[in-house]
């Protein structure tokens, strides 16, 4: 029936200097429920593309004036248009004439003399896969949109925290500050204090990642010894370590040009990251390597190991990998390391396996300040 048919009243526009092929393409996609218009040449077929736009375009390349090429050309060139499937009408049946039709961007290719059941057939294909790009594209602007909705919700939620954290902090300060006798109470406030602690870090890493995403993060570039920068992050973490062994291994005298401090909350996430997953009798190595152009600053461990098909998700926004009792953070702690390494013009990636440990490593320009 016509009111299941999705192409009914399917707007074609059909374009052949030939008369007598106008008529047969037209009187054969009426009798298929489509709303044709038949044009002449390639300059009217323009002006009728811009008059109204059809959802299909039937086009000869061989018309005196303006070959179906050219119009083809101007129709991709033009931002407006240029989503709109062509479909070729031509004698000419040269591998060179089909490479150059789809080159230009044309979806297919029919040759003269046609079967009006392949017309039809091709239409009826380039209409449903066109439908479902369209939807496709539709689909993918509302999930940017609730994307955008949700980092506005959580950024508004995560800036209205900051305020009642700073005051527990505070409150908590003062009872440490002054003396409490029992033990138990103690060790309470010291958990508050290390929970409201971890909660500002997860506060301030959500607004970080927001802002490098956006742009808006200042990054202080400056000539700096990087050996000294990458010291200071491993001996942070040295009471963390427990009895894991920290390694360090770099050239001596190194100098690169970057934001000290973000350079060190990327290191000391990656460490921690490392040292989180990795067995009390395990180790940690921080390295640095040069080439020409960049220095490799790479952080490996001997735990458990992430396997292939991860790689990439554990770097995207709130991606997090393993069991859900062993996950800890909002997942956002390497999406802020890779937002804050691209902003340095460097790469960040991981290499391990199940079993092998993991090496996480980035690079930064080896260069001078301008």
């Amino acid at each position: 029936m016509t009111l299941l048919n999705p192409d009914a009243n399917a707007n074609l526009l059909v374009v052949d200097d030939a008369p007598a092929n106008l008529q047969l393409l037209g009187d054969m996609l009426r009798q298929h429920d489509f709303r044709v218009r038949l044009v002449p040449s390639g300059a009217l077929a323009l002006q009728a593309v811009r008059h109204e736009p059809p959802d299909l375009i039937l086009l000869d390349i061989n018309m005196p004036g303006m070959s179906g090429f050219e119009v083809c050309e101007r129709l991709k060139a033009d931002a407006a248009l240029k989503a709109i499937p062509v479909i070729f009408l031509s004698a000419l049946d040269g591998t060179l004439d089909k490479v150059k039709a789809f080159g230009l961007g044309g979806v297919d290719y029919v040759t003269k003399p046609f079967q009006a059941e392949e017309v039809e057939a091709r239409v009826r294909t380039h209409l449903a896969l066109h439908r479902q790009e369209r939807e496709l594209q539709a689909r993918l602007v509302q999930l940017k949109e609730l994307e955008r909705l949700r980092d506005s919700l959580v950024h508004m939620i995560v800036h209205d925290m900051r305020a009642p954290l700073s005051a527990m902090r505070m409150s908590l300060s003062m009872l440490q500050a002054g003396p409490i006798e029992d033990p138990e109470t103690a060790s309470l406030v010291l958990a508050f204090d290390r929970a409201a602690e971890t909660l500002n870090e997860m506060a301030t890493q959500l607004l970080d990642v927001s802002r490098l995403e956006a742009g808006q993060m200042p990054i202080h570039k400056l000539e700096s010894d990087l050996d000294v920068t990458l010291r200071a992050a491993l001996a942070s973490l040295a009471v963390l370590a427990g009895r894991r062994r920290l390694q360090f291994e770099a050239p001596p005298s190194i100098r690169a040009v970057y934001d000290q401090n973000l350079l060190r909350r990327v290191v000391v996430n990656l460490l921690t990251n490392a040292l989180k997953f990795t067995p009390p009798a395990g180790e940690v190595k921080l390295s640095v390597t040069r080439d020409l152009d960049e220095f490799r600053i790479s952080v490996s461990d001997t735990g458990s190991g992430i396997a292939p098909e991860f790689h990439q998700r554990i770097f995207e926004k709130f991606g997090q990998v393993g069991l859900p009792e062993t996950r800890v953070g909002t997942g956002l702690g390497l999406t802020f390391c890779k937002l804050a390494v691209e902003a340095h013009g460097g790469r960040i990636g991981v290499e391990s396996s199940p079993g092998h440990g993991s090496t996480f490593w980035f690079t930064l320009p080896a260069q001078s300040p301008a």
